[in-house]
Order: structure tokens, then sequence, then C-alpha cells
């Protein structure tokens, strides 16, 4: 658990730092572009290609290449397999990713077709900007896979720093160029189309900087990446064998966000700002949590099971799934509960109006009720991908996936997008359902009666966290759309009730003691 926490607090900790910038990033983009119309168009060009990195490169790639590169560091005193293993990886990879976004800039006026809502497709001016923004940005995609190799490297050798830190790089540009249109615009529809397209180059421009900044940092771990011939070697026919299943496996978050858009562009304008805002504060604790823990207990999980340590794996899956469920429930329960008031405090003002704020917090609520299924997905599925299994999670993606659609058809119509969050988060829990209950019956991994305790005691800490949240929140009146003061000190208030009650209840219920809370705050650095 010691070793657990450090890799994760490491991950968790930058990750954090990542998602601070996020948060000012999006403050900014709600006040400029506001909701709708460029905001609209700017939300779907930027999803495309980070939407197609989530799923490739930082899922099915890393799910793939991480433990075939474990398996050959083990091999050999001076890692020889292991670095000609990346380097004929590498020399595949970039050739793919050249036709890939080559094909996909030619054809992006009908991909954004697919994807627009009618209200987006009508206004012949804001659809040639977000396929503008959209080619401009995808270059992205290919700079951040293979920035995304040199992070499993890092990340097998158990560097986490250097691969956690580079999202910093994203955001610090993109507020580069917000501030860049604030500056030099008046407010107006030029200055926001303007704005959208700073914001477009300042993402490829990213794109290349964190793919430098890794290049670096692996340069320093001693590893030299080097160009070769494309060669279809063993290990990368290996690979290829292990990735296509692992694109469904490791990615259905991300391919649920595709089936996500075909749904958003039959709901009213704004639908699509509204989800993209509300997933920001769904994807703080999603990365800080999940990705930390989903990338930290890969590589050890690979080398219990390289090593033959069943009991070691088993042990490692337990500390992460009680983990898990210690950081994310109350994180889940707090912005249910308190979703409208942080969406109102964070992103209203300017061209963001406070219904705009209410409707965004409205599917907060929705997302978060998945929340702790998406963490448990990535938690569990490196269980399989160690064993180089990819195909069980792929039969269980698929399973949810179909479950997503079905309750989209029955909830959007009622809901709306709210539906949609719904439908996302009930897809989730089914995933993990069937991922828990394969891995149960092959042995690798059976919840203990002592964790399934500590679990319900930490919901009922939650339940008594939600309760207090309930009674405070209406007592700051309109503070969370008041001024910066207001806002800050409301937000304070509310995260210090919530804190107090939640790690109170869990001291008393003898799910936390003072050792875990002092090794997890040590290792948030």
């Amino acid at each position: 658990m010691s070793n657990l926490l450090k890799n994760v607090g490491t991950i968790g900790g930058l990750t954090l730092v990542s998602r601070i910038f996020g948060f000012a990033r999006d403050m900014l983009l709600s006040r400029i572009l506001g909701a709708g119309g460029v905001a609209d168009a700017w939300q779907l060009a930027f999803q495309l290609p980070n939407i197609f990195r989530r799923l490739f490169a930082e899922g099915a790639f890393a799910a793939a290449f991480v433990p075939l590169f474990n398996q050959r560091m083990t091999k050999e005193g001076d890692h020889s397999e292991a670095r000609a293993f990346a380097d004929a990886v590498l020399s595949v990879l970039i050739p793919i990713l050249i036709v890939f976004s080559a094909l996909l800039l030619i054809v992006m006026p009908w991909v954004m077709g697919l994807f627009a809502s009618d209200t987006l497709q009508a206004d012949d001016g804001t659809f040639d900007l977000a396929v503008l923004m959209a080619r401009i940005a995808f270059p992205y995609l290919a700079f951040m896979s293979v920035a995304t190799l040199f992070a499993a490297i890092l990340n097998s050798l158990s560097r986490f720093a250097a691969a956690a830190a580079a999202p910093v790089l994203l955001n610090i540009c993109l507020i580069g160029a917000l501030l860049l249109g604030l500056a030099t615009g008046d407010g107006g529809d030029a200055a926001k189309a303007a704005t959208g397209f700073y914001l477009a180059v300042s993402v490829s421009l990213a794109g290349l900087f964190q793919l430098a900044w890794l290049y670096y940092w692996v340069r320093r771990s001693g590893f030299r990446p080097m160009l070769r011939r494309p060669r279809l070697t063993p290990g990368v026919r290996e690979m290829g064998v292990l990735i296509l299943p692992a694109v469904f496996g490791a990615g259905v978050y991300q391919i649920s966000r595709f089936i996500d858009l075909f749904f958003i562009a039959t709901l009213p304008d704004k639908s699509i700002t509204y989800l993209a805002m509300a997933d920001r504060l769904n994807q703080l604790p999603l990365g800080i949590i999940g990705i930390a823990l989903g990338t930290a207990i890969l590589p050890a999980l690979s080398r219990f099971v390289a090593q033959d340590d069943r009991d070691g794996a088993v042990r490692l899956q337990s500390n992460a799934v009680e983990l898990a469920m210690l950081l994310t429930v109350p994180a889940a329960v707090a912005l249910f509960v308190a979703g409208p008031a942080i969406t109102s405090a964070f992103y209203v003002g300017g061209q963001y109006s406070r219904a705009d704020g209410l409707a965004t917090g409205a599917v907060v609520g929705g997302l978060v009720v998945g929340l702790p299924a998406y963490v448990l997905v990535k938690v569990l599925v490196p269980n399989f991908f160690a064993r180089k299994d990819t195909r069980t999670p792929v039969w269980t993606a698929a399973l949810s996936l179909l479950v997503n659609i079905a309750l989209n058809l029955l909830l959007i119509p009622r809901l709306g997008i709210v539906g949609l969050a719904l439908a996302g988060s009930a897809a989730a829990w089914c995933n993990v359902a069937m991922l828990y209950a394969i891995l149960h019956r092959k042995g690798l991994f059976r919840l203990t009666g002592r964790v399934a305790g500590r679990i319900a005691r930490i919901i009922l800490a939650a339940a008594a966290m939600a309760a207090g949240l309930d009674y405070a929140i209406p007592l700051a009146g309109d503070a969370f759309t008041g001024g910066l003061v207001d806002r800050v000190l409301a937000l304070g208030a509310l995260v210090a009730t919530g804190a107090i009650i939640f790690f109170g209840c869990a001291i008393l219920f003898g799910v936390v003691n003072r050792d875990t809370v002092g090794q997890l705050r040590r290792r948030q650095v």
C-alpha cells in the first residue's frame, strides 16, 4: 500500500496541478466564448483529436506496450531487447500516424458533419470555423501518440513524474491563447472566431512541446529512441494483436464519448458545451485518482505476473480497489450534491449565464454517478492486460456500450443532456460488475470481507457528508455567483465542511486511521 500510495501520490499530485490549470482555462473559456455558437464549434473541434488521443494513445497503446516492454525489461540486465522493441514500435508508429492524420485532415468536413448539431451545421460560417479549428488542432494526436510511447517507457521504469507533469503544458498553451484573444478582441463574433483560431494553434503547439519534454526525460533515463526502417518484428506483431482489442477494452469511456457526440447532435444548442464543462469537474477526480491508479498498477501487476507472484498481484489489486473507493466515493457524492453550486462559482460570468451554470451543474450530477465505476474500470482492466488478455475487456466493454446506447434512447427524450450523462454512468457500473465477476470466477481477484466492510463504511461516511452539504449549501445564499471573494469563501467553506464531516466519520467508523491520513498527506506532492 505504501508504494502504491507513493506512485499514485506522485501521478495524482501532478495531475492535480494540471487540472487546476484546466479549471483556469475553462473559467476563461466560459467567460470569453460562453455557450453555443463558436463555443460549441470549439468544443467539437477539440474533442475529436482529444478523444482519439485518449482512446488510442493513452488507452490502447499503453495497455498493449507496457506489459510487453516490462517483459523484456525483466529479461536482460542491459535492457537491449527492451530498447530494440521500443525502437521497432516507434519506427512503425510514426508512418501510421502520418497516414492516419493526413486522411482525417482530408475528410474532416464529413467527420464534423457526423457529429455537429443541426444548429451548428445550419450556420455555414460557424461550421466552416469548426472544420478549420479541427484541422489545425488534429496534429496534436500524432505528437501525443509518440509522446505516449515515451511516457510508457518512463512509467515502466517507475519514473512517473515527467509524464504526469506533461499535460500542464497543454493547459498553459490554451490559457495563453485565451488571454491573447481577450487582449486583442472586443467580445464580438469576429473576436470569438479569432480566439477559436488561437486555441486550435495552441493545441498543436502543446502537443509538440509535450513530445519534446518527454523525449528529454527518456534520454535522461538512459534510453535513446531511434528511428529505423519500419519492420514488422515479432514484438511489433505481438503488440498489434494486443492493441486492436485493447482499443475497445481500455477505451470504453472514450468510445462512449464518441457515441455521446452522435446523440448530442440531436439535442438543443449549448448541450456540447454543458457536457464539456461538466466533464471538467468529473475529470478532476477521475484524472487524479483513476488515471493515477491505472498508470501506477499496470507496470507493477505486469512484474508480479512475469514473476508468477499471484499473491502479490492479488494484494496490489485489493489495495488499489480499496484506495479507489476511499477517494472516489466522497468525491462523487460531494459533486452530486454540490454540482450546481460549484459550476456556478467556477463558470458563471461574462458570456456564461446563471442558467448555463445551473444546467452544467445538473449534467455534473449525472456524470458523477458513474465516477467510482470509471475509476474501478481503470483499476480492474490492468489485471487482464498484465496477463496479455485484451479480449475479455473487449466483451465487457461491448456489452456495456450496448447498455449505454439503449439507455440513451430511453433517457435522452425524457431528460435531455442529463439523461445522456446518466446513461454513461449506468453503463460504466455494468462494465465493473462484469469485469469483477470474471476475475472472481477465474480466481484472479476476490473482494474479501474486510475490504467489503471498509467500502460499506466509506459509503456511510459519504452519506453523512451528503446530508451536511445539503444543509449547508442554502445557507450561502447567492455567494456562489457573487464577487470573487464571496465565491472563494463559499467554495472554501463547502470543501471544509465536506472534508470535516467525511474524514471525521471515516475515522469514527474505522475506515482510516492516523497512519493512513499521514501517508495520504505525505504522498500528495
